[in-house]
């Protein structure tokens, strides 16, 4: 049978305790949230609104390496975080939301400037005029001779300076937009 919430007029004295089943959900959340953090390193973490008791229990999770002894020591991990008031843990949510939303635009950024240089190696000319369209403000005639040099590398099965070289000009010409 399903709960509803009490109306916003009762008072939580009144309002039904939850249900075994969610219960079970929230702590199966709070577990995944221990799992997340046990997998982040310590530059990822520092960002996050941790107490220094709640880091260093993370640091000692991910120093379990042993896998049955490390299901037990991230439980311990996600019961701490289940003492934390769900204020708290709503903050360590928001903030990995975040970064991931975050990975996520960078990803796109890099995927974004990875077609443009494969474009400008495969079609030549043709997109770089694209792109001009797109980036006034380019250095057309550096790009073009990048994109060049970059599939003369390629084809000789050199190492690929100017590939790279490109991909960077690339980079810094959208990260600008």
């Amino acid at each position: 049978m399903r709960q509803h919430p009490p109306p916003d007029d009762v008072p939580d004295a009144l309002a039904p305790p939850p249900s075994r089943s969610q219960r079970r959900r929230e702590a199966l959340d709070v577990l995944k949230l221990a799992q997340a953090l046990a997998a982040m390193s310590d530059a990822e973490l520092a960002p996050l609104p941790l107490d220094d008791e709640l880091r260093a229990e993370v640091r000692r999770t991910r120093a379990v390496t042993q896998p049955i002894a490390r299901k037990r020591q991230t439980q311990y991990l996600a019961k701490q975080l289940r003492k934390l008031d769900d204020d708290a843990r709503q903050a360590i949510r928001a903030a990995l939301d975040h970064d991931r939303a975050l990975r996520h635009r960078e990803t796109a950024a890099l995927h974004r400037i990875e077609g443009w240089r494969e474009r400008l190696l495969d079609e030549g000319d043709a997109a770089l005029t694209e792109l001009m369209q797109h980036f006034p403000q380019c250095d057309h005639q550096r790009l073009r001779q990048l994109a060049r040099r970059a599939r003369a590398e390629r084809d000789r099965g050199q190492p690929l300076h100017a590939y790279h070289e490109l991909f960077r000009s690339l980079r810094t010409l959208l990260g600008n937009t």
